[in-house]
């Protein structure tokens, strides 16, 4: 499981544009912990760019 930390820096984007993404649902799948912390799973990451690829 990924933070958002580790998101922005592998795909090189600020995060407020990771936010931005997650309030439209056009970010990879995302997980709240019941502590509040979100995380995503590399899975669910990898699928999300292989679908911006597809559509390039």
């Amino acid at each position: 499981m990924l933070t958002i930390s580790d998101v922005v820096e592998e795909i090189g984007v600020p995060l407020s544009t990771f936010h931005r993404w997650r309030q439209l649902r056009k970010g990879p799948r995302s997980i709240k912990l019941p502590n509040g912390s979100v995380r995503i799973r590399r899975s669910d990451l990898d699928r999300w760019i292989a679908t911006l690829e597809e559509t390039a």
